[in-house]
């Protein structure tokens, strides 16, 4: 946009309807309307390599016959287990066209849950990335014994092993074009072998709190799911976004995936997890979802450039800055932004926000949207202030990704937004919990009807778990996990998240998690930011010789303490923290206390780390 205050006046949303009641439906008709136009790009040894929608098609349709010359029958699973790239797209799409129902594993998932997954969803073929991701199928097949096939990616270092359970892609999709010659009408027989109601693809839930779900998404649901959310967020061929997000979660597979095939956007796949930033740069995407934690990440980065600017930058930027958040505060109240303001924000975004926005890679950006999890007001204002949108939404892997919404018409920070077009939301008047209807709703957890029969009443309303507020104009505000929620030893009721997301707006902390339920005041648990907290120690001339020893460091420690006192200026005495200490183990997704978006798990934080809880919790404090 080309400023703040357009927003309202140039968010017209106009339905877009693309044919097809089944995601291979949908698929076709996009392919058959937009040919030869250029739908996926991929970086590759340097260079970017373009892939129209022809191409695509034609591949797909190699590796559904491919899969059906395997002996894969429609409704049978078939598991991807990679890091996001262009053949994970192609692959989805091929066993939905080849009649099957999809499922996707996180690539930092162990040999034990890679056979667990495959097992629960009695999985007969399953993609690999890699040689890596193809050493954990092996050392667990023989445990597996429904599993037929494993296809592979990228065969680099694999030319020479030899197994016949095992075959490359191109090898797939060479077998695919010629079972498509030698079946002429088989590939049409399958796109029409699954209807609405059938089975689509598996999404596991996290597990954090026992082994994963399998959430069944229908067709039906993934189809409503991409038609209304093109009311909230739209977008035309035109558009660029970035693929970067794991794909086996929701929130990437629906955001990005499903609705480029459905409005056409542009996807472009970073090269790996590393190069996002530098990526991010290079494409610039127009329309840009990510999680809280990637935004942090960005904004971490601006601040700590700024301490390295000169005067006269830092001078301008916090002029400008400060513009932008006036142009906030008038198009949040929906009030007109004075002639004379609008041209000190043209020089705010000459002078530093144009600069900022670069270097985020966000300068084509008409709209950031943030979900997943909880976010700080102060971080979305901030972007707000470049002059860049920030939708916040809320939704969860049981109903498709599609939830609330802040519309670009109608943001209200600090708030989920409103019920997306064509779904209801609302609160339980007895327990405060919100509770979601709609066709996007999913169809229940693989092999656990009593869980289902949990999640969803007679009603068919979803019991999401989240506690939350409504307004009289319908925005929804989260307060809290039902099970996260403290109440201190003196009876007082504490939201956590609200803590960690001010915690987690510093350039220094990763992530957080507030301890206190039943206990005499609040206490953290941080895990740092090492980039950043690495270059204080050494533009302070703080010794360390590994992590362990860097967070050990008196300096660190007070550095984190003096970010906990910010925060706690903004809450009561009661609400405050008293006492913190940080995780002495660089973790990575790998890591069992991380989720695969990069998250603590908190019952397990909780859990494997009491010890180092009951050490802030001595009888000399108060």
């Amino acid at each position: 946009m080309n400023g703040l205050w357009n927003l309202a006046r140039d968010a017209g949303r106009t339905e877009r309807v693309v044919p097809g009641a089944t995601v291979p439906e949908v698929f076709v008709n996009a392919v058959r309307e937009r040919g030869d136009r250029v739908w996926m790009r991929e970086k590759k040894l340097g260079l970017w390599r373009a892939w129209t929608w022809n191409a695509a098609a034609a591949a797909v349709r190699e590796i559904a016959l491919g899969l059906a010359a395997l002996g894969v029958q429609p409704g049978e699973r078939v598991s991807i287990l990679s890091n996001t790239r262009l053949e994970w797209m192609l692959a989805d799409l091929g066993v939905l066209c080849a009649g099957g129902v999809s499922n996707g594993i996180y690539p930092t998932d162990s040999p034990v849950q890679v056979e667990y997954l495959c097992s629960d969803s009695d999985t007969r073929v399953i993609f690999v990335e890699d040689e890596e991701q193809l050493d954990k199928v092996l050392e667990v097949r023989a445990r597996l014994p429904r599993l037929a096939k494993i296809v592979v990616f990228d065969m680099k270092g694999l030319h020479r092993f030899d197994d016949p359970m095992v075959l490359g892609l191109e090898v797939l999709r060479s077998a695919g074009a010629e079972y498509d010659r030698t079946h002429p009408g088989l590939y049409d027989e399958r796109l029409r072998s699954r209807g609405p109601d059938d089975l689509a693809i598996l999404v596991y839930t996290s597990g954090t709190t026992g082994k994963p779900k399998g959430a069944m998404h229908l067709h039906r649901g993934l189809v409503y799911t991409m038609r209304q959310a093109s009311l909230a967020f739209p977008r035309t061929d035109r558009d660029e976004r970035m693929c970067f997000l794991p794909l086996c979660h929701i929130f990437e597979r629906m955001a990005g995936a499903y609705f480029s095939v459905y409005t056409g956007s542009v996807l472009n796949f970073v090269e790996n997890p590393d190069t996002v930033p530098e990526n991010v740069r290079e494409i610039a995407p127009t329309v840009f979802a990510a999680v809280p934690r990637v935004w942090e990440k960005f904004y971490s980065a601006v601040m700590i450039a700024l301490q390295e600017s000169s005067r006269v930058q830092q001078i301008a930027y916090r002029w400008a800055i400060g513009v932008g958040g006036r142009v906030t505060d008038l198009v949040l109240a929906r009030r007109p932004v004075p002639s004379a303001l609008k041209l000190q924000f043209v020089l705010a975004r000459w002078l530093a926000l144009d600069n900022v926005r670069r270097l985020i890679g966000i300068h084509r950006a008409k709209y950031l949207v943030t979900g997943a999890a909880p976010i700080s007001p102060d971080l979305i204002r901030w972007y707000l202030s470049l002059g860049v949108p920030m939708l916040e939404g809320w939704a969860m892997t049981e109903n498709c990704a599609l939830g609330t919404i802040n519309r670009p018409e109608a943001i209200r920070v600090g708030t989920i937004g409103r019920a997306a077009d064509g779904t209801e939301v609302r609160i339980d008047p007895d327990t405060g919990e919100i509770l979601a209807r709609g066709p996007n709703v999913f169809a229940g957890y693989l092999n656990l009807p009593d869980k289902t029969a949990e999640a969803i009443d007679a009603d068919g309303w979803l019991h999401t778990g989240d506690v939350g507020t409504v307004d009289d104009e319908g925005f929804f505000r989260i307060t809290d996990r039902m099970k996260d929620i403290i109440i201190t030893a003196g009876g007082k009721n504490v939201t956590p998240s609200e803590l960690e997301n001010e915690l987690k707006f510093s350039p220094y902390v990763t992530d957080a998690v507030v301890i206190g339920d039943k206990r005499p005041y609040l206490t953290v648990l941080i895990m740092i930011d090492q980039e950043n907290v690495e270059k204080y120690a050494q533009d302070h001339d703080v010794p360390f010789s590994n992590y362990a020893s860097l967070t050990r460091a008196r300096e660190v420690q007070e550095l984190i303490q003096r970010e906990i006192d910010k925060v706690n200026a903004k809450f009561a005495r009661v609400e405050q923290i008293k006492a913190f200490r940080l995780i002495e183990t660089q973790l990575s997704a790998e890591d069992e206390e991380l989720t695969p978006t990069m998250k603590l798990k908190r019952r397990f934080v909780q859990q494997k780390y009491a010890p180092l809880i009951e050490s802030m919790y001595g009888s000399s404090r108060a």
